[in-house]
């Protein structure tokens, strides 16, 4: 709705501010969830005459470059007639998009119904009722909206998509997958999506000269993986990460945690933890390593 730019005397472009707005029960909160996913600072049920606001204390917290999404709907009373008029004063200096979410009525009164909760604008009257108003009042912004999502035929994941498609970018809609080393007598981690135990292998532990080092060390790698079975774990078990990593898009699942254990989080976990992550780049994943235990001996 207003072009992209930068406030004067500022050379740091500024990320992009997307309004949320749409019928009750289109998926503005399923929106705005794929929109915290993709890295933008959200805020639900904003008043209008506050957007301005927002987007200065993000700037001032946050940083210009920050993205921000701000959801906006009926339950804002008197305030929502002015939300046209906010954004086409174009003080944000920010890239403005309005997203607009809908569905037929039937699909609408289902979603509200199964719900249990009443329209904002039913006003003691049908649920029907309610949703009629809200077009009245949404008329004007559907036809300025920039894009406009129709999720009657849409599930949870479709929607996503959509979102990812018209906002993601390539960094934010590929699958962030965290390798993270930990020793069982420390408990497994909670967040984990899949656990492997590398207490298959021979302990580093009782091999002296290797006790003090961990599993970072080039002599330590070395030795766990050049154990029987350590290089055949690893042929078959990043593939099998990489196999479902696509499933995992195809969801709508964008973070994926792979737990790898021994006795004490400082060899074996280390070691293979530090090689699958390799593996895993070398395949073109955004895969990062990370070490919860170690050091804790």
């Amino acid at each position: 709705m207003t072009p992209a730019g930068d406030v004067a005397g500022t050379e740091e472009p500024r990320g992009e501010l997307v309004v949320v707005t749409g019928m009750t029960g289109a998926g503005r909160s399923t929106a705005a969830k794929e929109l915290e996913d993709l890295g933008f600072y959200v805020v639900d049920n904003l008043p209008p005459t506050l957007v301005r606001d927002v987007v200065r204390l993000v700037d001032e917290s946050k940083g210009v470059r920050m993205p921000i999404a701000v959801v906006v709907d009926v339950r804002s009373g008197s305030f929502f007639a002015s939300l046209q008029a906010n954004l086409a004063q174009g003080a944000t200096g920010r890239r403005t998009t309005l997203l607009f979410l809908e569905a037929d009525d039937d699909v609408l009164v289902r979603r509200q119904e199964a719900a249990r909760r009443p329209h904002p604008l039913q006003q003691g009257g049908r649920l029907l009722d309610g949703l009629h108003r809200e077009r009245v009042v949404l008329a004007d912004l559907r036809g300025d909206a920039d894009v406009v999502i129709d999720t009657s035929n849409l599930n949870v994941h479709q929607l996503t998509d959509k979102v990812a498609e018209a906002f993601g970018t390539p960094e934010t809609v590929t699958l962030k997958i965290t390798v993270v080393s930990f020793g069982f007598k420390y408990g497994i981690p909670v967040d984990a999506d899949f656990l492997a135990d590398m207490r298959f292998l021979p302990n580093p532990f009782w091999v002296p000269e290797l006790r003090p080092l961990n599993g970072r060390d080039e002599a330590v790698s070395t030795y766990v993986q050049g154990r029987p079975g350590a290089t055949e774990f690893l042929d078959g078990y990043v593939p099998l990460i990489g196999g479902v990593a696509a499933g995992y898009l195809r969801e709508g699942k964008r973070f994926m945690t792979v737990a790898v254990g021994c006795t004490g989080g400082k060899h074996r976990s280390v070691a293979m933890t530090e090689e699958i992550t390799r593996r895993l780049v070398a395949e073109g994943y955004d895969a990062r390593a990370t070490h919860r235990d170690l050091g804790r001996e």
